[in-house]
Protein backbone atom coordinates (compact mmCIF):
# COMPACT_ATOMS: atom_id res chain seq x y z
CA UNK A 1 0.00 0.00 0.00
CA UNK A 2 2.84 2.40 0.87
CA UNK A 3 4.43 1.86 -2.53
CA UNK A 4 1.24 2.49 -4.52
CA UNK A 5 0.17 5.48 -2.41
CA UNK A 6 3.57 7.12 -2.79
CA UNK A 7 3.57 6.55 -6.56
CA UNK A 8 0.14 8.14 -6.98
CA UNK A 9 1.01 11.07 -4.70
CA UNK A 10 4.25 11.72 -6.55
CA UNK A 11 2.54 11.59 -9.94
CA UNK A 12 0.34 14.47 -8.80
CA UNK A 13 2.89 16.73 -7.10
CA UNK A 14 6.07 16.51 -9.16
CA UNK A 15 6.77 19.96 -10.63
CA UNK A 16 6.00 19.37 -14.31
CA UNK A 17 2.82 17.37 -13.67
CA UNK A 18 1.64 19.87 -11.08
CA UNK A 19 2.23 22.74 -13.51
CA UNK A 20 0.23 20.93 -16.20
CA UNK A 21 -2.64 20.36 -13.76
CA UNK A 22 -2.59 24.03 -12.82
CA UNK A 23 -2.65 25.06 -16.49
CA UNK A 24 -5.63 22.76 -17.04
CA UNK A 25 -7.37 24.30 -14.03
CA UNK A 26 -6.59 27.76 -15.39
CA UNK A 27 -8.18 26.91 -18.74
CA UNK A 28 -11.28 25.49 -17.07
CA UNK A 29 -11.56 28.55 -14.85
CA UNK A 30 -11.24 30.83 -17.89
CA UNK A 31 -13.95 28.94 -19.76
CA UNK A 32 -16.27 29.22 -16.76
CA UNK A 33 -15.41 32.94 -16.47
CA UNK A 34 -13.64 32.66 -13.14
CA UNK A 35 -11.07 35.16 -14.34
CA UNK A 36 -9.24 35.69 -11.04
CA UNK A 37 -8.89 31.95 -10.39
CA UNK A 38 -7.68 31.43 -13.96
CA UNK A 39 -4.98 34.07 -13.60
CA UNK A 40 -3.90 32.74 -10.19
CA UNK A 41 -3.53 29.11 -11.24
CA UNK A 42 -1.82 30.09 -14.47
CA UNK A 43 0.63 32.27 -12.56
CA UNK A 44 1.41 29.44 -10.15
CA UNK A 45 2.06 27.07 -13.06
CA UNK A 46 4.47 29.57 -14.62
CA UNK A 47 6.19 30.16 -11.28
CA UNK A 48 6.72 26.43 -10.70
CA UNK A 49 8.27 25.91 -14.13
CA UNK A 50 10.36 29.10 -13.95
CA UNK A 51 11.86 28.26 -10.56
CA UNK A 52 12.38 24.61 -11.46
CA UNK A 53 13.93 25.15 -14.88
CA UNK A 54 15.55 28.59 -14.86
CA UNK A 55 17.15 28.78 -11.41
CA UNK A 56 19.60 26.80 -9.28
CA UNK A 57 16.79 25.90 -6.86
CA UNK A 58 16.98 22.18 -7.61
CA UNK A 59 20.77 22.03 -7.34
CA UNK A 60 20.71 23.84 -3.99
CA UNK A 61 18.15 21.35 -2.67
CA UNK A 62 20.40 18.49 -3.79
CA UNK A 63 23.55 19.83 -2.13
CA UNK A 64 22.79 18.68 1.46
CA UNK A 65 21.77 15.28 0.15
CA UNK A 66 24.81 14.73 -2.07
CA UNK A 67 27.22 16.08 0.55
CA UNK A 68 25.82 14.02 3.45
CA UNK A 69 27.98 10.97 2.81
CA UNK A 70 31.36 10.63 1.13
CA UNK A 71 33.34 7.63 -0.02
CA UNK A 72 35.61 6.34 2.77
CA UNK A 73 39.16 7.64 2.52
CA UNK A 74 41.15 5.49 2.65
CA UNK A 75 38.97 2.83 1.08
CA UNK A 76 38.52 -0.41 3.06
CA UNK A 77 41.27 -2.95 2.53
CA UNK A 78 38.80 -5.81 2.73
CA UNK A 79 35.21 -5.85 1.48
CA UNK A 80 33.01 -8.90 1.95
CA UNK A 81 30.00 -7.71 0.01
CA UNK A 82 28.64 -4.95 -2.21
CA UNK A 83 24.99 -3.97 -2.51
CA UNK A 84 24.04 -1.89 -5.55
CA UNK A 85 20.53 -0.48 -5.68
CA UNK A 86 18.48 -0.55 -8.85
CA UNK A 87 17.32 2.50 -10.74
CA UNK A 88 20.12 2.72 -13.28
CA UNK A 89 18.56 0.98 -16.27
CA UNK A 90 15.95 1.89 -18.88
CA UNK A 91 13.52 -0.78 -17.72
CA UNK A 92 10.96 -0.52 -20.53
CA UNK A 93 13.61 -0.46 -23.27
CA UNK A 94 15.48 -3.44 -21.82
CA UNK A 95 12.28 -5.43 -21.45
CA UNK A 96 11.58 -4.90 -25.15
CA UNK A 97 15.11 -5.22 -26.51
CA UNK A 98 16.89 -7.48 -24.00
CA UNK A 99 19.82 -5.10 -23.71
CA UNK A 100 21.34 -3.18 -20.83
CA UNK A 101 20.59 0.43 -21.70
CA UNK A 102 21.56 2.77 -18.86
CA UNK A 103 19.69 5.87 -17.73
CA UNK A 104 20.98 8.98 -15.93
CA UNK A 105 21.73 6.90 -12.81
CA UNK A 106 23.64 4.20 -14.65
CA UNK A 107 26.84 5.12 -12.80
CA UNK A 108 25.61 2.84 -10.02
CA UNK A 109 26.27 -0.27 -12.07
CA UNK A 110 29.48 0.93 -13.68
CA UNK A 111 30.87 1.66 -10.20
CA UNK A 112 29.61 -1.69 -8.93
CA UNK A 113 31.57 -3.46 -11.68
CA UNK A 114 34.70 -1.45 -10.81
CA UNK A 115 34.35 -2.31 -7.13
CA UNK A 116 33.77 -5.97 -7.93
CA UNK A 117 37.09 -6.07 -9.78
CA UNK A 118 38.85 -4.12 -7.01
CA UNK A 119 37.54 -6.55 -4.37
CA UNK A 120 37.55 -9.93 -6.14
CA UNK A 121 36.40 -11.87 -3.04
CA UNK A 122 33.32 -9.72 -2.42
CA UNK A 123 29.82 -10.92 -3.15
CA UNK A 124 27.70 -8.54 -5.22
CA UNK A 125 23.98 -8.13 -4.50
CA UNK A 126 21.95 -6.36 -7.16
CA UNK A 127 18.78 -5.17 -5.44
CA UNK A 128 15.97 -3.87 -7.60
CA UNK A 129 12.64 -5.23 -8.73
CA UNK A 130 10.05 -3.53 -10.88
CA UNK A 131 9.17 -0.47 -8.84
CA UNK A 132 7.06 1.24 -11.48
CA UNK A 133 3.29 1.39 -11.04
CA UNK A 134 2.14 2.95 -14.29
CA UNK A 135 4.70 1.52 -16.74
CA UNK A 136 5.96 -1.99 -17.41
CA UNK A 137 9.64 -2.77 -17.44
CA UNK A 138 12.32 -5.33 -16.66
CA UNK A 139 13.60 -5.45 -13.09
CA UNK A 140 17.09 -4.01 -12.78
CA UNK A 141 18.25 -7.17 -11.03
CA UNK A 142 17.22 -9.10 -14.15
CA UNK A 143 19.03 -6.71 -16.49
CA UNK A 144 22.20 -6.22 -14.45
CA UNK A 145 23.85 -9.62 -15.04
CA UNK A 146 24.04 -8.93 -18.78
CA UNK A 147 25.99 -5.72 -18.16
CA UNK A 148 28.09 -6.91 -15.22
CA UNK A 149 29.25 -10.09 -16.90
CA UNK A 150 30.08 -8.11 -20.04
CA UNK A 151 32.27 -5.91 -17.82
CA UNK A 152 34.12 -8.93 -16.45
CA UNK A 153 32.25 -9.82 -13.24
CA UNK A 154 31.97 -13.57 -12.72
CA UNK A 155 28.31 -14.68 -12.75
CA UNK A 156 28.74 -16.87 -9.65
CA UNK A 157 29.52 -13.79 -7.56
CA UNK A 158 26.28 -12.00 -8.47
CA UNK A 159 23.24 -12.39 -6.22
CA UNK A 160 19.97 -11.11 -7.65
CA UNK A 161 17.20 -9.60 -5.54
CA UNK A 162 14.42 -8.76 -7.99
CA UNK A 163 11.37 -8.53 -5.72
CA UNK A 164 11.86 -5.15 -4.03
CA UNK A 165 9.78 -2.18 -5.15
CA UNK A 166 11.32 0.58 -3.06
CA UNK A 167 14.37 1.41 -0.96
CA UNK A 168 13.11 -0.09 2.29
CA UNK A 169 12.35 -3.37 0.55
CA UNK A 170 15.84 -3.18 -0.99
CA UNK A 171 17.24 -3.12 2.54
CA UNK A 172 15.09 -5.90 4.00
CA UNK A 173 15.47 -8.32 1.11
CA UNK A 174 19.19 -7.64 0.71
CA UNK A 175 19.62 -8.41 4.42
CA UNK A 176 17.82 -11.72 3.99
CA UNK A 177 19.90 -12.60 0.95
CA UNK A 178 23.33 -11.42 2.11
CA UNK A 179 23.11 -12.46 5.77
CA UNK A 180 25.96 -10.10 6.74
CA UNK A 181 28.02 -11.09 9.76
CA UNK A 182 29.13 -8.58 12.43
CA UNK A 183 32.78 -8.70 11.36
CA UNK A 184 32.03 -8.21 7.66
CA UNK A 185 32.29 -5.01 5.62
CA UNK A 186 29.56 -4.31 3.08
CA UNK A 187 29.51 -1.37 0.68
CA UNK A 188 26.26 0.29 -0.39
CA UNK A 189 26.32 1.77 -3.89
CA UNK A 190 23.62 4.19 -4.98
CA UNK A 191 23.25 7.76 -6.24
CA UNK A 192 24.65 10.41 -3.89
CA UNK A 193 21.30 12.21 -3.65
CA UNK A 194 19.61 8.93 -2.66
CA UNK A 195 22.24 7.80 -0.16
CA UNK A 196 20.69 9.44 2.96
CA UNK A 197 17.36 7.68 2.49
CA UNK A 198 19.09 4.42 1.57
CA UNK A 199 21.33 4.52 4.64
CA UNK A 200 18.35 5.29 6.88
CA UNK A 201 16.45 2.31 5.45
CA UNK A 202 19.41 -0.08 5.76
CA UNK A 203 20.08 0.99 9.34
CA UNK A 204 16.43 0.51 10.22
CA UNK A 205 16.49 -2.95 8.66
CA UNK A 206 19.57 -3.86 10.71
CA UNK A 207 22.01 -4.04 7.80
CA UNK A 208 25.21 -2.06 8.59
CA UNK A 209 26.75 -0.71 5.39
CA UNK A 210 29.56 1.60 4.32
CA UNK A 211 28.11 4.28 1.96
CA UNK A 212 29.75 4.48 -1.45
CA UNK A 213 27.92 7.34 -3.24
CA UNK A 214 28.10 7.80 -7.01
CA UNK A 215 26.11 9.54 -9.75
CA UNK A 216 26.39 13.15 -8.57
CA UNK A 217 23.95 15.56 -10.22
CA UNK A 218 25.58 18.81 -9.08
CA UNK A 219 29.08 20.25 -8.82
CA UNK A 220 28.41 21.32 -5.24
CA UNK A 221 29.46 24.88 -6.17
CA UNK A 222 26.15 26.23 -7.44
CA UNK A 223 24.94 29.47 -5.86
CA UNK A 224 21.48 30.99 -5.66
CA UNK A 225 20.60 32.55 -8.99
CA UNK A 226 19.92 31.70 -12.63
CA UNK A 227 20.35 28.08 -13.64
CA UNK A 228 23.90 27.00 -14.45
CA UNK A 229 22.63 24.07 -16.51
CA UNK A 230 20.17 23.60 -19.35
CA UNK A 231 16.47 23.86 -18.59
CA UNK A 232 15.75 20.13 -18.76
CA UNK A 233 18.59 19.22 -16.40
CA UNK A 234 17.56 21.96 -13.97
CA UNK A 235 13.98 20.73 -14.03
CA UNK A 236 15.21 17.18 -13.49
CA UNK A 237 17.33 18.29 -10.51
CA UNK A 238 14.36 20.05 -8.94
CA UNK A 239 12.13 17.03 -9.49
CA UNK A 240 14.73 14.66 -8.04
CA UNK A 241 15.38 16.86 -5.01
CA UNK A 242 11.71 17.36 -4.14
CA UNK A 243 11.02 13.65 -4.49
CA UNK A 244 13.96 12.73 -2.30
CA UNK A 245 13.10 15.19 0.47
CA UNK A 246 9.49 14.02 0.46
CA UNK A 247 10.78 10.45 0.59
CA UNK A 248 12.97 11.19 3.61
CA UNK A 249 10.05 12.65 5.54
CA UNK A 250 7.72 9.83 4.48
CA UNK A 251 10.24 7.15 5.53
CA UNK A 252 10.61 8.76 8.93
CA UNK A 253 6.85 9.02 9.46
CA UNK A 254 6.34 5.41 8.29
CA UNK A 255 9.07 4.13 10.65
CA UNK A 256 11.25 3.10 7.73
CA UNK A 257 14.06 5.27 9.09
CA UNK A 258 14.72 6.49 12.62
CA UNK A 259 15.58 10.01 11.49
CA UNK A 260 14.68 12.33 8.63
CA UNK A 261 18.26 12.94 7.51
CA UNK A 262 20.69 10.19 8.54
CA UNK A 263 24.25 11.24 9.20
CA UNK A 264 27.62 9.60 8.73
CA UNK A 265 28.75 7.31 11.51
CA UNK A 266 25.19 6.78 12.74
CA UNK A 267 25.04 10.24 14.38
CA UNK A 268 21.81 12.07 13.61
Amino acid sequence: MFHFASAIFWALVQPFNLAVLLVAASVVAALTRWRRLSITTGAFAFLILAISGWTTFGALMLHPLEDRFRKPDPAPQRVDGIVVLGGGFEAAVNLARSGYELNASGDRFVEAAILARRYPEARLIVSGGTGTVFLSGEADADTAPRLLTALGVEPKRILLENKSRDTFENAKLSLEMGKPQPEETWLLVTSAFHMPRAVGAFRQAGFPVVPWPVDYKTSGRERLGPAEDNVLDSLRNTTTAIREWIGLVAYYLADRSDTILPAAGGED
